[in-house]
């Protein structure tokens, strides 16, 4: 591909709203347009990216005995009221639900399990046609409420979708492993320093859950890791081990004046005693599918409720907490004062387990400038429902080998999931069994971000010049630049190393703009394809410069050896 015949246009300034690297680098060199609010054109070079991702992905997916398929953007109400998920992706807000001219209610696909669902219910009758791995690479949509970091968080995005059909659990785990691995070879192939790590299954569901995060310190999610078993997992799921205090044999409730005292900082300081000693109660609003109720979250002053954690533990869609009005209600006292004893009967209560066998704990006692000393939980307020609902941070102990806990900073690109038979019994999708009865199918879910793949990899590798790509999904492995194309000697040698890259299979491109070389060296080290050769004065010498925009390094060789030497790189 010669650059006088691409599309190629570069921008002096970073866009406004850019607020991560890839946002402002992949705007700047060209590669995607703003075409609205979360909605982006992808330009030549960059669909040239996308196509290799997703050809790394179709080989994988393949080996691992994926078939590739299309299902339809455009999904009826009916197949989600089915499995029961409309309610909740109307809830979270991210569905773009719309109406036909004939009042049908429809939405844009978010992901496929009810369609794939469907699919197989009518085309898989037996356990004779088990298993079976149904894939597409096809975009998606999401009614992003704050769209941004360009192309990593958009409303709509390309994706690699994957649902997998077993007779039973043990079919699942094969299937399972079969696509964690099939995803490790993907990332690496793809050149990018990655980490499976364990998760929340979120609103898709299901049991086991797997992310796969690029490494980037400007990634959205904190990653919980253990430098001394490998243990791994989002910060929404993950889990630690912490030192319990034990505080002896329960005494007797002391109520005790605290005027304006109310944050856990200030009664620390009252009471002269640790946040560890404290449960603060914590009210929320939990959002079911068609009601909602109030809760009461019980969490060690010195530790944060987890709300994901949260939904998960009282099985709702949502929660959100109460607000100022709403707790005066429920416990008749001004913020900061609420306690677990005297609450309404409908108000259900809940405890991190830290709280779990502990004794003489200081709470609030639902009257405004009043704390209560030495609660005991079951004698002074209800038994709660203990469940892990706290946020785990760096420093504690890892639940695996006690050794302390990092935090680092990952960009999700992958996520993977066990579902179960939680929409094929649902949506009644069954095959016949071995014992000759309709047997719900077992499936399991995977999916990879194509389009936010590659701006992971770019906010992996850059620098202050521009994007460094990997030479696997990098839009050209090599770039052989002009300096003067008024020069017959540097045009004819340039053509001649361009045609040898060429025959040798090489990804290569010829740059014959006509414009100023430092112009040109700017605008190449900012598009970021991994190798250079530039032909200039010494073309008539035949000798050129080899350049490796990751490492910087830069020097002359013999015409003849730019072919090897690019081989020697690519293609080790």
């Amino acid at each position: 591909m010669r650059f006088s015949e691409l599309l190629i246009t570069t921008l002096r300034e970073d866009p406004a709203d850019a607020e991560v690297p890839s946002h402002r680098l992949l705007a700047r060199a060209g590669f995607v347009f703003k075409t609205a609010s979360g909605i982006y054109t992808y330009s030549p070079l960059m669909w040239r990216c996308l196509k290799k991702i997703s050809q790394i992905v179709r080989e994988e997916i393949d080996r691992g005995g994926g078939q590739e398929m299309m299902m339809p953007i455009l999904q009826p109400k009916e197949l989600w009221k089915s499995s029961g998920r409309w309610d909740r992706y109307v809830t979270d807000g991210i569905m773009f639900a719309l109406q036909d001219r004939r009042a049908t209610d429809l939405c844009l696909g978010p992901t496929h399990e009810e369609v794939v669902t469907a699919f197989a219910d009518a085309m898989i009758s037996s356990y004779k046609q088990l298993p079976v791995n149904l894939y597409q690479i096809q975009d998606k949509f999401r009614d992003e409420i704050r769209p941004r970091f360009g192309i990593m968080r958009g409303r709509e995005f390309i994706m690699m979708d994957a649902y997998s059909f077993d007779e039973a659990q043990e079919g699942l785990d094969i299937s399972y492993e079969k696509m964690a691995a099939a995803y490790r070879r993907i990332f690496a192939r793809c050149g990018l320093e990655f980490s499976a790590v364990q998760a929340d299954a979120g609103a898709i569901g299901g049991s086991g859950s797997e992310e796969f995060m690029v490494l980037a310190d400007t990634g959205e999610d904190a990653i919980i890791t253990c430098a001394g078993c490998g243990y791994a997992a989002n910060v929404e799921k993950a889990e630690s081990a912490i030192e319990l205090v034990d505080a002896g044999e329960p005494l007797e409730a002391e109520e005790h004046a605290t005027p304006d005292v109310r944050t856990v900082e200030q009664l620390v300081e009252f009471f002269d005693m640790p946040a560890s000693r404290m449960a603060k109660t914590v009210l929320y609003q939990a959002v079911h599918a068609e009601s909602e109720e109030f809760v009461a979250v019980l969490m060690r002053g010195d530790l944060d409720i987890n709300e994901v954690k949260l939904c998960n533990a009282v099985d709702c869609l949502a929660v959100k907490m109460a607000d100022e009005e709403q707790v005066k209600a429920l416990t008749s006292a001004e913020l900061g004062f609420a306690g677990p004893n005297g609450l309404p009967e409908k108000v259900k209560l809940f405890a991190d387990r830290s709280l779990e066998k502990q004794s003489n704990l200081l709470t609030g006692c639902n009257k405004s400038g009043f704390h209560k000393l030495n609660v005991n939980l079951g004698r002074d307020c209800p038994d709660p429902e203990f469940h892990d609902l706290r946020m785990a941070k760096a420093g504690e102990a890892c639940p695996d080998c006690s050794a302390a806990l990092t935090e680092t900073r990952g960009i999700e690109v992958g996520h993977i999931f066990k579902l179960g038979t939680k929409y094929s019994k649902a949506m009644e999708a069954t095959f016949m069994g071995r014992d000759g009865k309709p047997t719900p199918f077992t499936m399991g879910c995977y999916g990879i971000g194509v389009s936010r793949t590659a701006a992971a990899a770019v906010e992996q590798n850059h620098d202050a010049r521009g994007i460094i790509w990997p030479a696997p999904i990098a839009p050209f492995e090599v770039v052989v630049a002009i300096v003067d194309v008024k020069r017959e000697a540097q045009v004819s040698l340039a053509g001649e190393i361009y045609e040898s890259l060429l025959e040798a299979g090489i990804d290569a491109c010829l740059d014959d703009r006509k414009m100023s070389p430092g112009s040109k060296f700017k605008d190449l080290e900012l598009l970021g394809f991994p190798l250079q050769v530039t032909v200039g004065r010494k073309a008539d010498d035949r000798v050129v410069e080899f350049i490796q925009r990751k490492a910087g390094d830069k020097e002359e060789v013999a015409a003849e050896d730019a072919l090897p030497r690019c081989l020697s790189f690519l293609r080790p």
